[in-house]
């Protein structure tokens, strides 16, 4: 009794209304912190996808630059530095999250038939594996296993020492082509292993780049041209000559460092040399009648699907004949004469950095070996064989190479 009387007391003094604001003010506190509660659960994915669209336009400005950087800095001559590679991975890295993320970016610039919003979903179902990406992997990722493997858009396909070498290494300083170094020897050799090995070959690229690669013997290869077309009826065929006396020579010089026991250039050249009587059917001799090949590859290709380069050309003027290929690729003039030096010693010229003064880069000890010297008399008669055909080779191409020209006076020493 005497609590309950208390209680009256109290109840008496306190003014109702001030207790009614009281439990009020607690109520509404209460149902505001709950609110908050529920709100940022609530929130998180929309500000999950907000941030999401943040990071897509981040690393598609950091994307557009480092294309740019390609652009301006020769990819095939300079690699970035760790400096550059530091920035370059930094920007990427806006935030936590956009690091894990640029792979699969990458990825998807690279596939025009992939949607953004098929990506989300793509990437939200594996946020948590990308979580677990480390640095070290990004970086390797981003640099080495981008884009996507793709059959080759355009082939050198010959000739053997004509100067396709040298051709594939210019053209491998664009950072708009990427080629495979060695030969494959697909459409000659391999080709029983199919088109997937023949795709797992080649470099990844990314859309808009070229995939390319060298096997000088195609040209010469009898099935070669029609098996190419059954892969791609578009493709873009680059075809490297050189007078055809020179290139014989040069191709029994390699031969010759490879087995020296071999009989002279004179006894292989002929099969009668009294009677002044060829061999066409030496290899050394027979590749030499471009003729006779490149009729195998317009029952296939249309000229407007080759181009022609000159092995002498582009010895003298690899600036301007790399410009022509360019443009015959579609590709942007990058290579240009700043990219070449002229190696005395070697008798042709060695790529260099534009941008620096370091030693020029070039080819290995297999290319501008010495000819043995020739008898000027059976320079003489080969020029003779092979006028007709070269004539007719002219013809048919549209494009005077003048290795006749070259007929007076050819008993000098050249290197290949």
């Amino acid at each position: 009794m005497a609590f309950w009387s208390s209680t009256s007391v109290f109840t008496s003094k306190v003014p109702r209304k001030i207790l009614f604001m009281f439990t009020l003010s607690l109520s509404v506190t209460y149902l505001f912190y709950s609110l908050m509660s529920c709100y940022n659960s609530l929130q998180f994915p929309l500000q999950e996808n907000y941030a999401y669209q943040g990071r897509l336009v981040t690393e598609e400005t950091t994307f557009v630059t480092l294309r740019e950087k390609l652009y301006s800095v020769s990819q095939g001559f300079t690699e970035f530095t760790e400096a550059e590679r530091t920035t370059a991975v930094s920007t990427v890295k806006d935030h936590a999250e956009a690091e894990q993320r640029t792979v699969e970016w990458i990825r998807t610039q690279a596939s025009p038939t992939k949607s953004v919003a098929a990506y989300h979903t793509t990437a939200l179902e594996r946020e948590h594996q990308e979580f677990s990406t480390t640095d070290s992997e990004l970086r390797v990722n981003c640099s080495m296993d981008y884009g996507e493997k793709k059959l080759p858009q355009a082939i050198i396909i010959g000739v053997k020492k004509g100067g396709t070498r040298a051709l594939l290494e210019a053209l491998r300083v664009h950072p708009d082509v990427r080629a495979v170094g060695n030969e494959p020897h697909f459409f000659d050799r391999n080709y029983e292993k199919g088109l997937d090995w023949y795709r797992d070959l080649m470099p990844s690229t990314l859309e808009g780049q070229i995939t390319m690669e060298k096997t000088p013997s195609y040209f010469v290869t009898n099935h070669a041209p029609k098996r190419i077309h059954s892969m791609a009826r578009d493709i873009k065929l680059i075809i490297v000559v050189r007078n055809p006396v020179t290139r014989a020579i040069s191709d029994y010089t390699q031969t010759l460092s490879k087995k020296p026991e071999i009989p002279t250039f004179e006894v292989l050249a002929f099969k009668n040399r009294t009677l002044g009587l060829i061999d066409a059917s030496w290899s050394a001799l027979r590749i030499g009648i471009y003729a006779l090949h490149l009729e195998s590859w317009m029952q296939y290709f249309p000229l407007s699907q080759m181009h022609f380069v000159s092995g002498e050309r582009l010895i003298v003027d690899p600036a301007g004949e790399m410009a022509k290929v360019q443009d015959f690729l579609g590709l942007k003039r990058i290579v240009t004469d700043k990219h070449f030096y002229f190696n005395k010693t070697k008798g042709f010229p060695c790529l260099k950095k534009p941008e620096d003064s370091s030693t020029p880069r070039c080819l290995g000890k297999s290319k501008g070996r010495t000819h043995p010297k020739i008898d000027p008399d059976v320079i003489r008669r080969l020029h003779k064989f092979y006028k007709p055909f070269n004539m007719m080779f002219y013809q048919m191409t549209g494009q005077n190479f003048e290795w006749e020209l070259e007929e007076e006076g050819e008993s000098r020493s050249s290197q290949d």
